[in-house]
């Protein structure tokens, strides 16, 4: 056994011990009301946690029941693919604001060779497929899925590395089947797996950032110059969410492709991200201004950009995989990564983020803020000023707050307009 392998032993076996606890999906289901949500904030990004897969044996291609790691994917709003190039490659969607649903979901899968990222078209076909709402997922509609797919182009210019099309019955083409074994992992995801989603507002230029960002990422693979070899250590599919997110100002970048011992005790996974992103999205002690300065990230947004991570509009919705379902079985595990002697760090934020409407529910969500806004400017006055580069940013900080309580005022008056959210 090489050193590699029993590093990755160890690693897996801890991911065991520290993370079965209310592992399978036991909680109502949350949507956001992507309508309401898209008038106010047309702009987002939505991290997913995905749960293992496990697929009925007997019919399509055959998949390898997958990890209790389980999977992630990242959405972004007003992005789109770029039609024709013939290979994943994004820009932005339209001169103006996006609508909802039109954007495209990225997937980082270790079936590529010459791509790190693929991406879905639309937030519906990412997540529902071909389903109509209520719709059972029946053999005709899982073709009928794949299909669709064929047609969006998802995987065009995308080559998979050879062990993966090994198995391919001899009745299908070789594009056939890659679309076989991508359904439910890069596409129409609710088919198979369970998700937990957080989402963050953004704005265009964020968005054009994390543009640019991405075609980068692909380049070396689309040229050929580099093979890409996904790493659950050193490059997993929540290494790629991470780093956009953090081109985005939300974090620091996680290094991939570090030294062995460095990555396999400190790498991403996708239910603690949904957690630490759900955090830094609403959590973050926004009313201290001294621990925002010693934020080293924080610092910088509020003194370049007059913005703060942690502000309105970030919510989270959790679904269930489709339950009336023929082609894949659904009692799935999603665990989260913890230190065994921490044990349930993680899943009691978890647990304490779905009790609490202001991160399920759009109204509450703001008005949780509006009263925070309010008493952080109430009590400017007594708050004495730091000195020296501090006494910049603290003014820089209050100047933010007062900004962002007027963005909120505004965002109020315009959410009281749509039908059905009026308080």
């Amino acid at each position: 056994m090489t050193f590699r392998r029993v590093i990755a032993w160890a690693v897996c076996a801890s991911i065991w011990l520290s993370g079965c606890a209310n592992s399978t999906f036991n909680m109502p289901e949350t949507k956001i009301d992507e309508a309401a949500y898209v008038s106010v904030y047309p702009w987002y990004a939505e991290f997913c946690a995905l749960s293992e897969i496990d697929k009925i044996p007997g019919f399509g291609a055959e998949i390898v029941a997958g990890g209790p790691g389980g999977h992630s994917v990242l959405y972004l709003n007003g992005i789109c693919r770029v039609k024709g190039a013939g290979y994943p490659v994004v820009a932005l969607c339209v001169p103006g604001d996006p609508k909802p649903g039109q954007g495209v979901g990225l997937s980082v899968n270790d079936h590529y060779r010459n791509a790190n990222w693929i991406a879905t078209e639309g937030r519906d076909f990412l997540f529902h497929g071909d389903l109509a709402p209520g719709e059972p997922l029946t053999r005709d509609a899982y073709l009928r899925t794949q299909r669709k797919a064929a047609a969006l182009g998802i995987l065009d210019g995308v080559d998979f590395h050879s062990q993966y099309l090994d198995d391919r019955p001899t009745t299908m083409s070789k594009d056939d089947f890659k679309y076989a074994l991508s359904v439910a992992t890069d596409y129409a995801i609710d088919f198979g797996r369970d998700r937990y989603c957080a989402r963050v507002p953004l704005d265009r230029a964020k968005m054009a950032a994390a543009v640019d960002y991405l075609n980068a990422v692909n380049a070396p693979y689309r040229s050929g110059q580099q093979v890409f070899n996904w790493n659950v250590m050193e490059n997993n599919c929540s290494h790629l969410a991470h780093n956009v997110l953090a081109i985005a100002g939300l974090w620091p970048v996680w290094p991939t492709d570090r030294w062995l011992l460095i990555s396999a005790f400190d790498f991403p996974t996708p239910k603690n991200e949904f957690v630490n992103l759900t955090r830094r999205a609403n959590d973050m002690p926004i009313a201290d201004p001294g621990t925002l300065y010693d934020d080293a990230t924080a610092r910088a947004a509020i003194l370049r950009q007059g913005w703060i991570q942690t502000r309105p509009g970030g919510l989270v919705e959790a679904e269930h995989a489709v339950r009336r379902n023929d082609v894949y079985n659904t009692k799935l595990r999603l665990i989260f990564f913890d230190d065994p002697i921490l044990f349930g760090h993680y899943q009691q934020q978890f647990d304490a983020i779905f009790k609490d409407s202001r991160y399920t529910d759009l109204r509450a969500n703001l008005n949780y803020f509006s009263r925070l806004y309010a008493a952080i400017l109430a009590a400017e006055a007594t708050t004495p000023a730091n000195a020296g580069g501090a006494a910049a940013f603290h003014a820089k900080y209050y100047q933010t707050i007062a900004a962002e309580r007027a963005k909120l005022d505004e965002t109020l008056r315009l959410l009281s307009a749509v039908p059905g959210e009026r308080s």
